[in-house]
């Protein structure tokens, strides 16, 4: 591996000698702004018409043409939605020249630079100008949509959505696949993931008022990290270089959801400033607190009995949740000489989540008692009906932060990147209620629960039977505390370490240019997690204690307890409680584990550019090491037998650590062509190899049985021989770009996917790493998924329209997938089944309707999802399935002057809902609703 880096390092230079440079050549160098001269251009289109070499602009405009022989030149600089520019520049025979190139006139400032057009603008030329498969987002699209976060902001783009909780996007869904399956970055930099259980980092964290853009990659050439199969999703803050105007923005907001009737604040600034040109600092703060409410119904255990489909379990929860994001980011750009930049960059996300939950919850223990079409009864004369009344108290709090250092050197031909960085997530509870359960169970009471099903995603409970049963079913006093529960501490550790260099040379040719390119990375990642949990109990206590009230609309599930009056009564009487020593120990131990993770990778690159034709081709490989440790957790119950062949006097726990070493190395070749066989029509194709490695948590060694005194082992297994993810990636699209301002695309994908993974159910007796079970859920890999699909997409500036129509636009996108794969049914590996890859939706569709001209700006915006396997169950009819979902949001923008302006946000206008179910019984039984309400925002914007 070591010889590797140093080849691959040396390559481009060895490659540089072997071609000869041209002789008594210069360098044209410049920079592109619009007309105004207020910001820099990037991904304008740069071409020596004589030479037919092309380049393209940086973030701050710049652009270099390297040895380029003495004489005259007409330079040609296109960019979406301005005319062509053309430009004479002579270079001299003993020097280098600059050529400074303006786009736009004034009259032309609010289509280039700020609003809805300039967003169209800037996103379709760095579209048109990529490599790959490219969508991006940029400053002034975030400011023109309702979103509270990055993945929100995320859901307009092309084939992309996101997976919401409780109301609000988190988790981002490219081309309808798994989150788990893209990964994100920072100014560069990987982030790792705050939960302990997944890799894929929930982008609610991060404020969309603190980014310049987001680039949405979908697919790979060799000098990018490899582990990503739906897309890399690259998020940048702003730098000074980006413009050429000193720039500093106040916002105010606030909030209000028509469910919690809560008005909260939301306010941010961000500044940009050059001192002199050669430096620049730019950074940015922003706060932003929102109280809601949601209305939660759940059940479980569905079965069919007699003709009819029932659960075991219904769940009322009553939600009230306060979340406060915090973001802050610090850039520092230094220009040294003509050839190199500088930078550092720094990004801070807290994320402050308080969320009181009111539950109660209907179990029985046998099948409904009678029952006729959507209407069933429970009679605990045929078994027990436990009721259970509990609240979860918890806070948490998520951090991200990652710093970045690096530069950027460019002289006669040969180009230098490198950086070195740092990122870090957090997530954190301690003294979280999760939660305190007050049961009361009946058994021969003569207790009725009757559940009425008529509206199969919001079913009503209905109490009958005997006075007296039904008395107590309402009374506080006689629901005894089972226990409670609490988070003494939940930690979640992830952080990474990484440095990259890479190296090329550009070698002027006949038509184009040559560059041969190289690099080498290194990562070194450390993921842990531990939990500390404390069953407390206390027979004395009673509902009566704590109770409180309800903000449930659905129907009435009182008593309650009040949302911090547990918390309250336990630390006010903590003498009174005793510690349940067993389910203490046991739940902390089993949860325990840390992985490292260390990668180093290395790349060789060759790419053509001309006008018409851009090809890349080239190698990359990734070594993988893994150190992987958690514990065996046997519970051996009274009465059972222990290791040594003795009987447990009491029920026993044994914990024994372990620990698991693993590496494997991946070579990963891609090609990508471009071609613009004419001006304004691109066609593009890709096809590259690319992994994602399990979840971390995934490959944790977290071995956890339990014995009964009959000698019956259910296990539940990590599993540290997962094989990561592989996919060979096909990519081939068609790009117009429409004169006015627009663009018509369309792009089909393909993607052959290896060692899927799913969580299985395994009820036959075996054996897993030496540990015998009679049952076991154990996660593995599948043996190969298929994923196809189409992405369309159609967006334009209306100004052909006559007046007023003529501040029109449209956005709409169509991403049809399908994902398929084959896995075991009931553990069975030679019996499998096809099913549709987990978070993978067919279809996905967003449009978007704005209006801006003069001072005013107005956006209606749809996104629609259709349904996707959640988890997967023994059978096709236990999966569990997320239903549709479709949402409108509404933007409107005054300018009351040139410097303020004032807006008002319209979120969830429909009342878009969440509804999870399977298909028991051919039905579509409820597993999880959810109601939220909309939320309506309004504000001011200032420019200083």
């Amino acid at each position: 591996m070591k010889h590797l880096f140093a080849s691959a390092s040396r390559a481009a230079i060895i490659l540089g000698f072997a071609m000869p440079a041209a002789v008594m050549a210069g360098t044209i160098t410049g920079s592109v702004s619009d007309g105004t001269g207020t910001r820099a251009l990037q991904s304008a289109q740069l071409r020596i018409v004589e030479l037919n070499r092309v380049a393209e602009a940086d973030r701050d405009g710049s652009f270099r043409f390297p040895d380029v022989a003495p004489g005259t030149y007409t330079i040609e600089a296109r960019y979406v939605g301005i005319d062509t520019v053309r430009s004479t520049v002579t270079v001299p025979a003993d020097g280098d020249v600059n050529a400074n190139i303006s786009m736009g006139s004034k009259a032309d400032a609010p289509i280039i630079v700020v609003g809805q057009i300039a967003n169209l603008t800037s996103a379709l030329s760095r579209q048109r100008a990529a490599d790959g498969v490219e969508s991006v987002l940029t400053r002034d699209a975030v400011g023109q949509f309702p979103d509270q976060n990055v993945a929100e902001s995320l859901r307009r783009l092309p084939g992309i959505n996101v997976l919401n909780d409780q109301g609000e996007g988190r988790f981002v869904s490219v081309r309808g696949l798994d989150p788990e399956l893209n990964a994100t970055s920072v100014n560069g930099v990987r982030l790792p993931a705050p939960e302990s259980d997944v890799r894929s980092v929930a982008l609610d964290v991060i404020s969309s008022d603190s980014i310049e853009s987001i680039e949405v990659k979908k697919s790979l050439t060799p000098d990018m990290d490899a582990d990503t199969i739906g897309a890399s999703v690259e998020i940048h803050t702003t730098s000074a270089f980006e413009r050429r105007k000193n720039l500093l923005t106040a916002k105010a907001e606030g909030s209000y959801n028509n469910y919690s009737g809560k008005l909260t604040p939301k306010g941010s600034f961000d500044f940009s400033q050059r001192v002199p040109d050669s430096f620049g600092v730019s950074g940015g703060l922003s706060y932003y607190q929102r109280k809601f409410e949601t209305d939660n119904i759940e059940a479980d255990g569905w079965d069919q009995d007699n003709g009819l489909t029932f659960p075991d379990e219904v769940n009322y929860r009553d939600y009230d949740v306060e979340r406060k994001r915090l973001s802050a980011n610090l850039n520092f750009d230094l220009r040294v000489g003509e050839a190199t930049k500088l930078y550092a960059r720094g990004v801070y996300s807290q994320f402050d989540d308080q969320e009181y939950r009111r539950e109660t919850s209907l179990k029985f223990d046998a099948a409904p008692s009678s029952g006729s079409g959507s209407n069933v009864e429970y009679d605990d004369t045929d078994g027990e009906i436990a009721v259970q009344r509990s609240i979860k108290d918890r806070f948490e709090r998520q951090r991200i932060r990652s710093l970045v250092l690096g530069g950027e050197t460019d002289s006669n031909g040969w180009h230098a990147r490198y950086s070195v960085s740092y990122a870090k997530s957090t997530e954190r509870e301690n003294g979280s209620i999760d939660p305190a359960n007050f049961e009361r169970s009946f058994d021969g009471d003569g207790l009725t629960i009757g559940l009425d099903f008529a509206d199969p995603r919001r079913p009503l409970y209905s109490v009958g039977g005997a006075p007296g049963a039904v008395a107590d079913f309402s009374d506080p006093a006689e629901y005894e505390l089972d226990s409670i529960q609490v988070t003494a501490l939940s930690d979640a550790r992830d952080r990474e370490w990484a440095g990259k260099f890479d190296v090329g040379k550009e070698f002027a040719m006949d038509g184009g240019s040559v560059t041969i390119q190289a690099g080498v990375k290194g990562r070194w990642r450390d993921k842990s997690y531990n939990l500390e949990t404390q069953y407390w109990e206390n027979d004395d206590m009673t509902l009566a204690d704590v109770v409180g009230s309800q903000t449930y609309r659905i129907t009435d599930i009182s008593p309650v307890p009040g949302k911090t009056s547990a918390r309250a009564f336990f630390n006010a009487n903590r003498a009174d409680f005793e510690l349940n020593a067993f389910d203490s120990l046991l739940d902390s131990s089993v949860e325990d584990y840390s992985v490292s993770e260390d990668i180093r990778a290395a790349y060789l690159l060759g790419r053509w550019d001309s006008s018409t034709l851009r090809v890349i081709g080239g190698v990359r490989y990734e070594h993988t090491k893994n150190d992987i440790r958690a514990n065996t957790v046997t519970t051996i119950e009274e009465d059972g037998t222990l290791p040594d062949g003795s009987t447990a006097t009491e029920d026993t726990i044994l914990i024994e650590p372990n620990r698991f070493n693993r590496s494997y190395g991946d070579w990963l070749p891609s090609l990508t062509v471009r071609w613009e066989p004419q001006q304004n029509l691109v066609l593009r194709a890709a096809a590259y190899k690319s992994l994602v490695r399990p979840k971390l948590s995934k490959l944790a060694p977290r071995f956890s049985i339990e014995e009964s005194d009959a000698g019956a082992r259910e296990g539940s297994f990590g599993n540290p021989d997962l094989k990561p993810y592989k996919a060979w990636n096909f990519d081939a699209g068609v790009e117009y770009y429409l004169p006015n301002n627009g663009a018509l695309s369309a792009g089909l994908f393909y993607k052959d996917l290896k060692n899927f993974i799913v969580d299985t159910n395994v009820d036959d007796p075996g054996t897993y790493n030496g540990i015998a079970f009679d049952e076991a859920t154990i996660p593995i890999n599948g043996e190969s998924a298929r994923i196809w699909g189409l992405e369309l997409s159609y967006a334009q500036s209306l100004r052909f329209l006559p007046a007023p129509l003529d501040g029109m636009l449209v956005q709409a996108n169509y991403t049809y997938t399908d994902a398929t794969g084959d896995v075991p049914t009931d553990g069975d590996a030679t019996d499998l089944r096809e099913i549709n890859l987990p978070s993978s939706s067919k279809h996905t569709f967003n449009v978007a309707l704005g209006y801006e001209k003069g001072p005013v700006s107005l956006r209606l915006a749809g996104t629609y999802r259709s349904r996707y396997l959640d988890e997967l169950g023994d059978t096709a009819p236990e999966d569990r399935m997320v239903d549709n979902h479709f949402q409108l949001d509404l933007a409107a923008r005054l300018n009351v002057t040139r410097r303020v302006q004032v807006f008002y946000e319209w979120v969830n206008i429909n009342n878009a809902k969440y509804f999870a179910y399977n298909r028991v019984g051919a039905g579509r039984n409820l597993l999880q609703f959810e109601q939220y309400g909309w939320t309506m925002k309004f504000g001011a914007r200032v420019k200083f």
